[in-house]
């Protein structure tokens, strides 16, 4: 019972992430600065919420780090995953919800999908690398510095807030860019309501986030590694000698 409460709480956090952060990116036209602040605000308060329930990944590119790290299983990480893309489907729809409510067409501007060609129109091969490389790069320090502070146990008091605030440091560099994923089910969620075109490009939007968190887990294990040799040798003190 206990894992189906954490699924279920991946499924509703990122249906919040979705709902509210997607939304203010497509009811704003993608407006840089009040879309950053959204989804590093939404992140913070959807911390705060499941956090202690499911650890709130709400993303399949901090759960492959998780993996990669040893720190969840196979079965979780896949239910995972399922249940941050359903919750974020719920998300992309609500928004399509309100877009048709509201008279307009879904495309990848209403429903704030991202796309990579709008870099530079006439070359295409040119535009996916830079989208590739944004994405990979970004999603690789954002997740990074997820496992740095959740696992110095110093930090659990603003973990929240650093989190939130590096999410939104990555949408303020990639918005104009990509208009920022570094999330593969915030970008299905988008992509499934977001015509044709949002369809055609969203496999970047997958690939990427989980190649950056991947790497993400390998960077912070040898970054852990490191600190407990430093903290070995200061603690390593030559014994006392002892009196006749």
């Amino acid at each position: 019972m206990g894992n189906i409460k954490k699924y279920i709480a991946e499924c509703i956090g990122t249906f919040i992430l979705v709902a509210t952060a997607v939304g203010v990116a497509a009811f704003t036209g993608g407006d840089v600065v009040p879309t950053a602040m959204a989804f590093g605000l939404a992140l913070i308060a959807i911390i705060y919420i499941i956090g202690p329930i499911s650890g709130a990944h709400v993303n399949p590119a901090v759960s492959i780090a998780f993996l990669i790290g040893k720190k969840m299983t196979l079965k979780d990480f896949a239910f995972y995953v399922v249940a941050q893309v359903v919750g974020a489907i719920l998300g992309g729809l609500f928004i399509f919800s309100i877009v048709m409510l509201a008279g307009g067409e879904a495309s990848i501007a209403t429903m704030g999908a991202n796309a990579y060609e709008p870099i530079n129109p006439e070359n295409v091969g040119m535009a996916i690398f830079a989208a590739l490389l944004i994405e990979t790069l970004l999603t690789f320090i954002f997740v990074l510095v997820i496992l740095m502070v959740v696992n110095r146990k110093a930090n659990k008091a603003i973990a929240p807030i650093v989190i939130g605030l590096a999410l939104l440091l990555v949408h303020l560099v990639a918005i104009p860019v990509t208009g920022t994923s570094v999330n593969p089910a915030r970008s299905f969620g988008s992509a499934v309501f977001g015509g044709v075109d949002a369809l055609r490009q969203v496999w970047l939007f997958l690939l990427a986030p989980m190649l950056g968190g991947a790497l993400a887990a390998v960077a912070s294990m040898f970054i852990f590694r490191a600190e407990k040799e430093v903290e070995g040798e200061a603690t390593d003190e030559p014994a006392e000698k002892t009196k006749d």
